[in-house]
């Protein structure tokens, strides 16, 4: 996790179509943008125009949203959107389902952001809580599960989740530790090592997740090329991806009507000859 929305305002309420039932689970709170071309998933371009890194964007935020309900069919998990910027809340009413909290995005500054949304959500109630990224649209939900599962076993301890990057993409809480938000280089390869180091320092235990990409250059959009188009697996871990049907279904129509095969770098192809999507 190495960008975020550009700050959590604490005051920023949840959507009050969550349940109250959902104060007992762990919360997940999805550090997103709104999507807007030229402002989002801008390392993205090139070999993406602004208007398709925009697109990428909600596709992205939609199946991660939609990876967070498919584990809570097996674990007690309550969905959260803290969003940027300011105002924003439309946009994200239009394109997610009912029941999805939101936090709005006020403060500058990643680390407070971070610290604001996860201060938010045990305000609420919550017995864990955690925040995750914004771009790893395939990501198991088997990994959602073994999050919550970890936070929900006596004794005190966080929950990470590294990116390939040295970032993040989740990071769970059973209480507020605001050390591991602190004297982090944000955006860089060494926050996930800084974190497990301020870990260290407070003597928190970490349960350690797989790791998982995140989708925020040319090389990273070929692995989801390889996944969601071509049905080849992430790393050996043997875990089943996260649907992604709204990021497969954008990709398709790019493949078939715009040259992003040739953009990035891959065999062209008719587009009759990308195999069809595999049930899930």
């Amino acid at each position: 996790m190495t960008e975020g929305p550009g700050g959590i305002s604490s005051s920023g309420a949840s959507n009050s179509r969550v349940s109250t039932s959902g104060i007992f689970s762990c919360a997940i709170a999805v550090m997103a943008k709104a999507s807007a071309a030229g402002r989002t998933k801008t390392r993205l371009c090139p070999p993406l125009s602004p208007h398709e890194a925009a697109a990428f964007n909600t596709a992205f935020v939609q199946d991660i949203v939609g990876n967070i309900l498919a584990a809570g069919a097996l674990a007690r998990l309550t969905p959260y959107v803290a969003y940027g910027p300011a105002g924003a809340g439309h946009f994200f009413d239009a394109i997610l389902p009912p029941g999805v909290g939101r936090i709005e995005a006020a403060l500058p500054g990643f680390g407070a952001c971070l610290r604001a949304t996860m201060g938010h959500l045990f305000a609420l109630g919550h017995p864990a809580a955690a925040v995750l990224n914004s771009d790893s649209p395939t990501l198991p939900p088997a990994l959602l599960v073994e999050l919550a599962h970890a936070l929900a076993q006596p004794g005190e301890r966080a929950v990470l989740g590294p990116s390939t990057d040295g970032g993040y993409y989740v990071l769970g809480l059973k209480t507020p530790r605001w050390r591991l938000f602190e004297d982090i280089d944000w955006s860089t390869e060494r926050v996930c090592q800084q974190t497990l180091e301020r870990a260290a320092e407070i003597g928190l235990d970490v349960h350690l997740l797989p790791a998982w990409y995140d989708v925020d250059d040319a090389t990273a959009l070929r692995l989801l090329h390889g996944e969601v188009i071509q049905a080849v697996p992430f790393g050996t871990s043997g875990l089943q991806r996260g649907v992604a049907r709204h990021t497969e279904r954008l990709m398709r129509r790019l493949l078939a009507s715009q040259d992003l095969a040739e953009r990035l770098g891959l065999p062209t192809e008719m587009p009759g000859d990308f195999p069809q999507r595999r049930a899930s």
